[in-house]
């Protein structure tokens, strides 16, 4: 694909660094004061699972790699890891769950995922942007409340805890940014 400047990695881009392959699992573009600019990225090996964080400076640039992209559906999950089908051929995919560590809590059965490969080898899942869950547990809801920057804790289906609005209330179904594990909006059935 060819070498790009470190500002354009995005989460779950694959990249080459000194004959690594690495996907990216969080990056933030960082300029303090007058010092020059930088990217700081955390990143996951392809080859060890390990996950590494490391600062570039904004100048510098990496090989970004193809990968080919496979629509499937999630199943279920069991003994750790995660069954995903093809909907064409019927053929169910196990997926490690150290693969889907930072993932899981946003993962429902029937959800369509985007399963990347590179020669043939998995090498991440891609869920779609946002999921609706369902909130199991949180405090009340504020009777007249309206959206602040006070948040409270509340815990999803999934086990997953978020940050909402203080007029979420149990059994309530809310919008979720998977790339940021953040509220975005209440769902009405």
């Amino acid at each position: 694909m060819g070498m790009i400047n470190v500002t354009e990695l995005r989460k779950g881009m694959i990249f080459r660094l000194e004959g690594e392959l690495y996907r990216v699992a969080e990056t933030n573009h960082v300029t303090p004061g007058n010092w020059r600019g930088m990217v700081q990225c955390k990143m996951r090996s392809i080859k060890t699972g390990s996950t590494k964080q490391q600062r570039f400076g904004t100048g510098e640039k990496v090989e970004q790699v193809a990968s080919e992209a496979k629509e499937m559906e999630y199943l279920y999950e069991s003994g750790g890891t995660f069954y995903f089908m093809d909907q064409n051929t019927y053929e169910e995919n196990p997926v490690p769950a150290e693969m889907m560590e930072d993932q899981k809590g946003f993962l429902l059965p029937n959800t369509m995922c985007l399963l990347q490969y590179i020669d043939g080898d998995l090498v991440g899942v891609d869920l779609p942007t946002t999921v609706v869950l369902l909130v199991k547990e949180t405090d009340p809801a504020l009777k007249g409340a309206t959206v602040t920057n006070q948040y409270k804790a509340a815990v999803m289906e999934t086990g997953v805890t978020i940050q909402v609005p203080p007029f979420v209330a149990e059994g309530e179904k809310i919008k979720v940014d998977t790339r940021t594990g953040e509220y975005v909006e209440r769902v009405k059935e």
